[in-house]
């Protein structure tokens, strides 16, 4: 957070900048003026045992600053049920990508209602589109230096046919059991903390890119740091997330009578098949890293008509931009040339979003990981995340503006994503344990960003390493294993 300069504290000097006025409140609740609670084990006690705000915690800084991660966790379990009837309410009523209506308006009345404990959200409902919205809460003074941005975010879209067989309805539940959790710690200090919460729910992410939606209408700008989590088969800190490139490709033939005179036509059919067939060919010499797939949508009309008009819809992943552009070359040459040779005219669209890499952010990861581990949460083994691809998620773009953290949690079920079986059980009970567990390390790692020192600088080097590295203006760095500054898991792809 840049220092606010020339703003007065009140004693006709610069006003230090916020995460540091974070800390020294940290200070002042570790000296016992006023406190977040007794430190303790991060598991969450029962209720009878809930920190009270004027019990000083012991032990100085460290103390203090477990004693606010056990109050967030304690505040997701005190809003348990209402969480996961906020998740239950989406996974009934799936939705897809920017028809999210539903959803929004749970979510908006979910940060609105008056049953939230602490103060109010402050709420835009269809913020910059039409499905999205914004929950904001803040302690910083009006007059005071600029507020230390934490954002989580919460998505919601489902997919055709078979619902939220992504648990994306989780991915909401995280993202403000999350926020609540962080929001009830800030509150329990004795002195108001610098830091501004945001909450944007971000809708469209199986198809169109809600969030580069958002982040080219300035949603992201003044956001220091952003958190959310998606569920899978594993816990890990990270996957390499893959960058995607969508393309419709439209052959235009001329229909004829397939029996009396097909020498008249010029197929359509038949450009889209050697298409489809010249990819094939081609995969001997893709990279193992790279991926295409796809569908023919549109293959004629009826056996006796030659086809006139064929569509096909590709998507195309590697794991960088710049691989991706190779691809795309290589596989543009393939749509086109099957139009040469069949005589058909050719239409290759791309997709309005390009879906970024997910960049890592190693200390974010590492931190987090820590977290984790005292909640008990077992992380898959650094080999398996170097060895593995996962999918593709706008969140990639997000990771390019500004620093972020995109882990991955297990639900309680070996069903993979995007089947019947996984929507069963994002629904389940089973799932909730899980889904509150990896919000509170959410939420404690957001802590540990607002209130260790250098932390946030370290955060924001590893950042502006790896986005460079990723846009080709300087060779991989070392890895500096006490800074944790450097390049992260996907640096070797």
């Amino acid at each position: 957070v840049a220092p606010a300069g020339t703003s007065n504290a009140g004693n006709g000097g610069p006003t230090p900048p916020s995460h540091l006025l974070a800390r020294r409140t940290l200070r002042a609740a570790a000296a016992g003026r006023g406190g977040a609670g007794r430190g303790g084990v991060l598991l969450c006690p029962p209720r009878r045992s809930l920190m009270r705000p004027q019990d000083p915690p012991q032990g100085g800084p460290a103390a203090a600053l477990e004693a606010l991660k056990q109050r967030a966790c304690e505040s997701v379990e005190l809003n348990a049920a209402r969480l996961g009837a906020l998740s239950r309410d989406i996974w009934s009523r799936p939705e897809l990508a920017y028809e999210e209506h539903q959803a929004h308006d749970t979510m908006t009345r979910f940060f609105s209602s008056g049953e939230l404990p602490g103060a109010a959200w402050a709420v835009q409902p269809r913020y910059r589109l039409g499905t999205a919205f914004r929950a904001e809460w803040g302690t910083a003074a009006p007059q005071g230096p600029r507020p230390l941005r934490v954002a989580f975010l919460c998505e919601y879209d489902a997919l055709p046919g078979i619902g939220h067989a992504c648990g994306h309805n989780l991915i909401a539940e995280v993202g403000a059991a999350a926020a609540l959790g962080l929001k009830a710690a800030l509150e329990s200090l004795p002195q108001p903390a610098p830091v501004a919460i945001t909450v944007l729910g971000t809708p469209a992410e199986e198809q169109g890119g809600g969030k580069i939606d958002l982040i080219n209408a300035g949603a992201f700008d003044g956001l220091d740091v952003v958190f959310m989590a998606h569920p899978s088969q594993e816990n890990a800190a990270y996957l390499p997330d893959v960058a995607e490139h969508d393309v419709t490709v439209k052959y235009y033939g001329k229909a004829s009578h397939a029996a009396a005179y097909p020498w008249e036509g010029v197929n359509a059919l038949d450009a889209a098949v050697l298409a489809y067939n010249n990819l094939s060919v081609l995969r001997q010499q893709m990279k193992p890293t790279w991926r295409v797939h796809g569908v023919i949508k549109n293959g004629g009309v009826k056996p006796n008509i030659i086809p006139s008009y064929t569509e096909l819809e590709f998507y195309l992943r590697a794991p960088s931009m710049k691989d991706l552009s190779v691809l795309t070359e290589k596989v543009e040459n393939c749509f086109k040339s099957a139009a040469l040779a069949t005589g058909c005219k050719v239409e290759i669209k791309g997709g309005e979003n390009d879906y970024y890499n997910v960049l890592p952010n190693k200390s974010l990861q590492k931190v987090y990981k820590e977290n984790g581990k005292k909640l008990g949460i077992e992380f898959i083994s650094e080999d398996c995340i170097l060895n593995g691809l996962s999918g593709s998620t706008d969140f990639g773009n997000v990771t390019f503006v500004v620093p972020g953290l995109h882990p991955y949690f297990y639900i309680g079920s070996n069903a993979l994503n995007h089947t019947e079986q996984y929507t069963e059980a994002a629904g389940s009970q089973n799932a909730q344990f899980y889904a509150l567990r990896t919000a509170k390390a959410l939420a404690m790692t957001a802590l540990d960003v607002i209130f260790k020192p250098g932390l946030l600088d370290i955060v924001r080097e590893d950042f502006r390493q790896v986005k460079l590295k990723e846009e080709g203006q300087i060779n991989p760095v070392e890895l500096n294993e006490e800074s944790g500054v450097g390049i992260g898991a996907c640096a070797s792809h």
